[in-house]
C-alpha cells in the first residue's frame, strides 16, 4: 500500500483513538465533537496546502515551492525533485541548441529550416544574405512565397536527393546560388544554399580561355596550311615569290610560338606553389638589360632612355625581368615610329616603383580595368599586326602579385600611357642600407 495511504489511515485513526478518549471522559457527544473537530483542522489545512499548490501552479518558481508537513510535505519534496531534473533537462537542451544554432550561423552555407507545408521555422544570417529572407520576419512564412524563381515550388517539394537549382539573385548583380533541398525528420526539410560565384566565373573564364586560344591559332595555322596547299598544288617557279610565302609561313610560324611560350610562362607563374626566389640585385643592370632588348625590338624606330637611382630589389630576378619586359616591348609596339619611350626607376614613400612611359596611342579609360585579362584587347587588328599574344600584362599582373607589388595605368588617348610596377618598401633597399 503506498505510504499517502498508510499516513492517511495512521491519521484517521488518531483522530477516532482522540475521540474516544475524550468520550470516555467527556461522554459521547463531546467526543464526536472533537474529532470532527480535528477532521475539520484536517480539511482546512488540506484546501490551504491545496490552493497553495494551484498558485504555485500557475506560476511555477523553484525557490517558491510551499513547505508543508505530512503527504503534503512528501508532495512538495516530489515537486521539487521532478522541477530540478525538469530544469537541468531543458538546460541541456537548450545548451545542446546553442550549439547547434552556433555551428548553423558559422557555416558558410546559407541553412533554411522548413516544416512540413514549407513554412520557415528558422534561417541563418548566411541565407539572409543570399536569399534575402528576415529571420523574425518571415518565420511561419510559404517560403514559396518569398523566393520567385521558375520551378522552385515544384522543387522544394518533390526535395529530390542530388538535386540541385541555380538561383541569381535579381538584387546581386552577378551572384550565383546553388540551391539544394533535403527530407529529414518527420516532413521536415533543409533548404541549403550555396555560393557557386567563383565557380560559375572560373568556368567562363575557361571556355572563354579555350575560345581565345583556339581563335589566336587558326588564323597562324589557316595562312600557313593555306600556303603549304598551294607550294604543293602549284609550286611557285619565281625564287622571290617562293621566299615571300616562305617569310610569311615563318612570320606565323613565330607568332604561334610566343603565343605558346607565354602560354607556358603564364601557367607556369599561375602554378607555382613555392614563394618566388627571394634574390638581392641591382635594379640598374635590370632595367638597363631590359631597355637594350627594347632597342633591339624597336629596330631604332623609337627614342629608348633610362632614369634610374642606385637601387636593390628583393625578389626573383627572372620572373622580374619578364614582367619589365613585357611592360618594355608593349610600349614598343604600341608607340608609333619616332615616339619615345622612357623607362624610370624611382621611390614613393619608401616603395619602389618601375615604370615604363610612351608617347604611344594611348588607351580609352573605359579599358584599362580588363588590360590585365588574358587575351583583353583594345584594338584586336592592331595587336595582332604588332606581333603581340594578349597575354603579356596578365604575366606581369600575376609576377607582381607574387612579388606582394601591384600595377598601376595611366594613359590618354593620342598623348601615352604609363606602366608602373609599384614594390612594397620591404622589397627595396638603397646602396647605403
Amino acid at each position: 500500500m503506498p505510504s499517502v495511504w498508510i499516513s492517511l489511515l495512521i491519521r484517521l485513526a488518531a483522530v477516532a483513538l482522540a475521540g474516544l478518549v475524550v468520550g470516555a471522559i467527556f461522554g459521547a457527544a463531546t467526543g464526536a465533537l472533537v474529532a470532527c473537530g480535528i477532521l475539520l483542522l484536517m480539511l482546512l489545512a488540506h484546501t490551504a496546502h491545496l490552493a497553495r499548490l494551484q498558485r504555485w501552479l500557475k506560476a511555477p518558481e523553484q525557490s517558491d515551492i510551499p513547505d508543508a508537513w505530512g503527504a503534503w510535505g512528501n508532495v512538495f519534496v516530489d515537486l521539487y525533485r521532478m522541477l530540478r531534473r525538469e530544469r537541468k533537462a531543458r538546460a541541456r537542451i537548450e545548451g545542446d541548441l546553442e550549439v547547434f544554432s552556433q555551428a548553423a550561423e558559422a557555416s558558410p552555407d546559407g541553412l533554411v529550416f522548413l516544416d512540413a507545408d514549407d513554412h520557415i521555422v528558422w534561417c541563418n544570417r548566411v541565407s539572409e544574405q543570399h536569399l534575402g529572407l528576415r529571420g523574425e520576419r518571415d518565420v511561419g512564412l510559404l517560403v514559396t512565397n518569398l523566393i520567385r524563381l521558375p520551378g522552385f515550388a515544384e522543387f522544394i517539394a518533390s526535395a529530390m536527393e542530388g538535386a540541385s537549382l541555380l538561383y541569381r539573385p535579381p538584387e546581386r548583380k552577378g551572384r550565383v546560388l546553388s540551391l539544394e533541398a533535403i527530407r529529414f525528420g518527420k516532413d521536415r526539410k533543409l533548404l541549403i544554399s550555396f555560393d557557386v560565384t567563383q565557380i560559375e566565373r572560373a568556368e567562363t573564364v575557361r571556355r572563354d580561355f579555350v575560345a581565345n586560344v583556339s581563335h589566336e591559332l587558326r588564323t597562324p595555322l589557316t595562312v600557313i596550311s593555306g600556303f603549304i596547299e598551294h607550294l604543293v598544288d602549284d609550286p611557285p617557279h619565281n625564287p622571290r615569290e617562293l621566299k615571300h610565302q616562305l617569310s610569311i609561313m615563318d612570320e606565323q610560324a613565330g607568332r604561334m610560338l610566343r603565343l605558346v611560350e607565354d602560354l607556358l610562362t603564364l601557367s607556369r607563374i599561375e602554378e607555382e606553389a613555392q614563394l618566388p626566389r627571394e634574390e638581392e640585385f641591382d635594379v640598374r643592370d635590370l632595367i638597363y638589360d631590359v631597355s637594350a632588348e627594347g632597342r633591339r625590338l624597336s629596330g631604332g624606330r623609337h627614342s629608348i632612355t633610362c632614369e634610374v637611382i642606385p637601387a636593390f630589389l628583393k625578389g626573383s630576378r627572372e620572373e622580374l625581368r619578364s614582367a619589365f619586359s613585357n611592360l618594355v616591348s608593349n610600349a614598343v609596339r604600341y608607340t608609333p615610329e619616332g615616339g619615345r619611350i622612357l623607362l624610370r626607376w624611382a621611390t614613393r614613400e619608401g616603395k619602389g616603383i618601375f615604370s615604363v612611359e610612351d608617347s604611344g596611342i594611348g588607351i580609352p579609360e573605359e579599358h584599362i580595368p580588363r588590360l590585365t585579362e588574358r587575351f583583353y584587347r583594345v584594338d584586336r587588328g592592331r595587336s595582332r599586326e604588332s606581333g603581340g599574344t594578349g597575354l603579356g600584362l596578365s604575366i606581369v599582373k600575376h609576377v607582381l602579385l607574387r612579388h606582394q607589388a601591384s600595377l598601376e595605368i595611366g594613359s590618354i588617348p593620342g598623348v601615352g600611357s604609363t606602366f608602373s610596377a609599384v614594390f612594397p618598401a620591404w622589397r627595396v633597399t638603397s646602396p647605403q642600407g
